[in-house]
C-alpha cells in the first residue's frame, strides 16, 4: 500500500521545504502557503522516500523537504506514472502533469547535498479535488 510519509512547504522557491503537520490543497492553486503554488502545471511536487533513500545510501543525511518536495510518498514508483495519471492522496485528487524537471543551476539543494534527484525522480501534479493532506494517508492510482 502506498502512503504519504510527509508533507512540506517553503516560503521561497529554490530552497528546502520544512515538514508540517498537514497541508491544504486547492484547485488551480496547489499547496496553500507554498512558494510554488499558483495556477500552473507544477502546483504540487512529489518525491518517493525510496528516491531519497538512494541519496542517503551515498552517505548524505537528509530530511523530508530537502529536495523541495511538497509530498513524500512510500510504496509507489512515482516517476514511472504517465502524465495524465490521476492520484487519490487521502481526500485530495491530483493529476500528474510532469515527470522530473530542469534543475536550477546552483540551487541551494544541489549546493547543500551535492546533487538533486527531483529532475529525474520527482513528479508534479495539479489539484482536481481540494482538501487537506497529512502523513499516514493512503495513495492510490485512479483508473477511470
Amino acid at each position: 500500500m502506498a502512503i504519504v510519509k510527509a508533507v512540506c512547504v517553503s516560503e521561497k522557491k529554490g530552497t528546502k521545504k520544512k515538514p508540517v503537520e498537514k497541508i491544504e490543497l486547492r484547485i488551480d492553486h496547489g499547496v496553500v502557503g507554498d512558494a510554488h503554488a499558483g495556477d500552473w502545471h507544477r502546483q504540487v511536487s512529489l518525491l518517493g522516500e525510496e528516491s531519497i533513500d538512494k541519496m542517503r545510501g551515498k552517505g548524505l543525511e537528509l530530511k523530508h523537504g530537502d529536495f523541495a518536495e511538497n509530498v513524500v510518498t512510500e510504496g509507489i514508483v512515482l516517476f514511472t506514472l504517465p502524465v495524465g495519471t490521476k492520484l487519490k492522496l487521502g481526500e485530495v485528487i491530483g493529476e500528474v502533469t510532469q515527470i522530473g524537471k530542469k534543475c536550477h543551476t546552483g540551487c541551494e539543494i544541489a549546493q547543500q547535498v551535492g546533487t538533486c534527484i527531483m529532475p529525474k525522480e520527482g513528479i508534479f501534479i495539479k489539484i482536481l479535488k481540494p482538501g487537506t493532506l497529512q502523513a499516514g494517508e493512503t495513495i492510490e492510482v485512479i483508473n477511470d
